[in-house]
């Protein structure tokens, strides 16, 4: 909105109007908003949950190792980080951009649908909303993603392309013309362009194997959204876990975003040059500052917890974020955490019914996700069940566990940078 004022009066020649066009200015400004706002309005959103009684227990005093029983806190603290993350983009955004556009969306429609989930536990149903309602719409949003980045004349990149000369320099440039692609970034590999399509080599070059690259992207967008999604939903059971490890996330999303947005800096890595993508910048840093003033009130001891309409929320952001700059093959590496937490789930569900199936009461972890299996008392394993890993004996406290899986977080989005020159 600001940005297309100061259009208005840089034609004015008013001093000073020009700031606004800069993505860096802009950023930071959304970044320091977002913040503010949180923390701002986080306080009045804690103080209405306690007074309507919409409250949350995190357990109880049979499985608190520590004696601080979180039994009275809100729940639904999402709506800060959302609130927190539209204004300052829809302030400091160009709403005419595709991606901006799509970054809002993705942030109100999983908002959505995790209060809806959150809005049925407080009612009264703990299991909030049926899972498979959840993967529809979760599959659903996937496809309109997929299908936007197809159609939209926007959504297009210059591929990098490397020229050796004199046997000896590499020089990296981008094509002229900016193309609709379905090519993504592989890491570890020199030529580290993949096209989907290529997938369908054997039709030949014709428009139906384009049509076939694009439905992959689709469903390869689709599958991404729904695990990364979930994933951060997994994540979210410890306090300041997940709205930490997602922060350092969205920093490293902002880097590899402002890279592929800059036709220098993307010729000087070899990534592929996507005009528009410097914008994704601005909402980047609105998110970053939403979850770090969100922190502020749920860092052990919560105050309010994020609920599914924060996890949801957060998970679709980065995953549409990774795959609109063509890096969702990173995500792996980048959201280890998140790939860690729902492998531990399959990994405990798989068990638990290989032993039935053979007269055993069997166990991966002491409990899943993971992050718990590191706080559960000797005593509150059962003695007629074998766990796999039974390590460690001791019990880590709460922000122990947090600040380690931070770390660890921080050493993934390193690597995940890194890969841009390790090939």
């Amino acid at each position: 909105m600001l940005y297309h004022l100061s259009q208005f009066l840089e034609e004015l020649n008013i001093p000073g109007a020009g700031m606004w066009t800069y993505v860096s200015f802009r950023s930071l400004l959304a970044l320091m908003v977002s913040l503010v706002i949180s923390m701002w309005f986080g306080k009045r959103f804690i103080t209405f949950m306690k007074r309507n009684r919409h409250l949350e227990a995190a357990r109880d005093e049979q499985t608190d190792p520590y004696g601080i029983y979180k039994t009275d806190t809100p729940s639904m603290g999402g709506v800060i980080i959302i609130i927190a993350i539209i204004i300052p983009v829809i302030l400091l955004g160009r709403l005419d951009n595709v991606y901006i556009v799509l970054l809002l969306s993705t942030t109100l429609f999983f908002g959505l649908l995790g209060f809806l989930d959150d809005l049925i536990k407080l009612k009264g149903n703990k299991d909030g909303l049926r899972p498979r309602h959840k993967l529809i719409g979760q599959l659903f949003f996937g496809c309109i993603v997929g299908v936007t980045l197809w159609l939209s004349p926007q959504a297009v990149v210059r591929e990098n392309v490397e020229m050796v000369r004199d046997s000896a320099t590499t020089e990296v440039y981008h094509k002229s013309e900016a193309r609709k692609s379905t090519v993504t970034t592989v890491p570890f590999f020199k030529n580290n362009n993949l096209d989907y399509y290529e997938a369908f080599g054997w039709m030949g070059n014709g428009t139906a194997k384009r049509a076939c690259g694009w439905f992959l992207f689709i469903i390869v967008t689709t599958f991404v959204i729904t695990a990364v999604s979930n994933g951060a939903n997994l994540n979210d059971g410890m306090d300041g876990m997940c709205a930490g490890n997602s922060a350092i996330i969205g920093v490293a999303l902002g880097i590899l975003a402002y890279v592929s947005g800059h036709i220098h800096y993307a010729s000087y890595l070899n990534v592929m040059y996507i005009p528009g993508s410097e914008e994704i910048v601005v909402f980047i840093c609105a998110f970053v500052g939403a979850l770090i003033g969100f922190l502020w009130y749920n860092i052990y001891p919560a105050k309010v917890f994020m609920g599914d309409t924060g996890s949801l929320t957060i998970g679709g952001v980065i995953a549409v974020t990774a795959i609109i700059i063509h890096k969702e093959l990173l995500i792996p590496i980048l959201c280890g955490i998140f790939l860690l937490e729902s492998l531990s789930v399959i990994l405990q569900v798989r068990t638990a019914k290989y032993g039935t199936r053979h007269g055993r009461k069997l166990r991966f972890f002491k409990r899943a996700p993971v992050h718990d299996h590191f706080r559960v008392l000797k005593s509150q394993l059962q003695t007629d069940t074998k766990y796999l890993i039974a390590k460690p004996t001791t019990v880590l406290h709460e922000n122990t566990i947090t600040i380690r899986f931070w770390i660890v977080s921080i050493l993934l989005a390193a690597l995940t940078i890194i890969t841009l020159k390790v090939r």
